[in-house]
């Protein structure tokens, strides 16, 4: 597979660099720990906002670094946790009067990562909080979890804890803001390709030309079922029933929603994909008052999407309304 790529082992922090040397007034690039953080972070006025993941699933987390989103980000390998260490230093490099909180996707490799770094932050008597996202509804357990996994429905606690934060909200507040956007927010994904990691090469999986994969992790994770290539239409109202009857979500809801792609995907295609969900959404009577469209959470270049459902009031839309500042865009 071709790639811009030289060495593998240091595709993450060239990656890295380059955001930081794209963006010197907004962020800071500590190639110690894989950490981009704000040049202004932390403040002792706000709360410090800190999501680590593997990397390859840009512009999740690094790309989201910035006012009114994270204050931090310290991405592991491709598709590999951060070291504890890596946890460790950035939540003492962010440590806040107001405290740190951490935002963790529901893998085990994350999760042990952070669990520990916490633990040892704390032991240094660092003030921490924690919110585990685990929005996919495909599989109940995968690969590398235990419990559904966090994917792309992580970006709407992160707005809104983000926005929060920025008006001076309490950790505890924080926490009990991100565990409720969690509880209303669902996702589900499925791939049309495999994706290629820069250190293997070639593809992770294999996928026939006429085969797709119905709820297929972000890591190339096994879904519900792998099956003969269908219609848009088709593999819409499959994800659309999935997600929507899963909180449930019913007749007079108000929600987002959010087609993403997962890396390999023209625009013009996740367009046509959301173009059929909100048809079918209002023909439930459920009311589209918030819409993405675009990458947000990717799996490299697998060509595919993922659909996510959030259930909104009053106060989660103007929070996901508010004013936020990140490399290259403007939310």
């Amino acid at each position: 597979m071709k790639k811009f790529v030289n060495d593998p082992k240091d595709f993450v922090p060239e990656m890295l660099r380059g955001i930081a040397l794209a963006n010197p007034a907004t962020l800071r690039y500590v190639p110690e720990y894989n950490l981009i953080m704000r040049a202004d972070a932390p403040s002792e006025n706000k709360v410090s906002i800190v999501q680590g993941s593997g990397s390859g699933h840009e512009p999740a987390h690094v790309m989201i670094v910035g006012k009114g989103m994270l204050d931090a980000a310290c991405p592991g390998d491709v598709f590999s946790a951060p070291p504890m260490d890596y946890v460790l230093e950035t939540t003492k490099l962010l440590n806040s009067p107001k405290g740190v909180l951490h935002i963790i996707n529901n893998y085990t490799g994350d999760r042990m990562a952070f669990d520990m770094g916490r633990e040892m932050a704390e032991a240094e008597g660092i003030r921490i909080g924690t919110v585990i996202v685990d929005d996919d509804v495909a599989v109940k357990d995968s690969t590398w979890t235990v419990g559904r996994r966090g994917v792309a429905g992580n970006f709407f606690v992160i707005k809104a804890i983000g926005a929060a934060a920025e008006k001076g909200a309490e950790l505890d507040d924080l926490v009990a803001l991100g565990n409720r956007v969690n509880a209303v927010s669902r996702t589900m994904g499925m791939a049309l390709t495999s994706c290629t990691p820069p250190a293997k090469g070639s593809p992770l999986f294999d996928l026939g030309d006429d085969e797709m994969e119905m709820g297929v992790g972000i890591h190339g994770e096994p879904g519900r079922r792998r099956e003969k290539l269908a219609s848009a239409n088709e593999i819409v109202d499959e994800l659309l029933e999935a997600v929507a009857s899963d909180l449930p979500f019913k007749k007079g809801d108000d929600v987002a929603l959010m087609v993403n792609g997962l890396g390999g995907t023209p625009i013009s295609e996740l367009y046509l994909v959301y173009g059929r969900a909100h048809a079918q959404l209002t023909a439930r009577g459920i009311n589209v008052r918030r819409n993405y469209v675009g990458e947000y959470c990717t799996s490299l270049d697998m060509a595919g999407c993922s659909l996510t459902l959030v259930r909104l009031d009053e106060e989660l839309s103007s929070l996901l309304e508010a004013p936020a500042e990140i490399p290259n865009r403007i939310f």
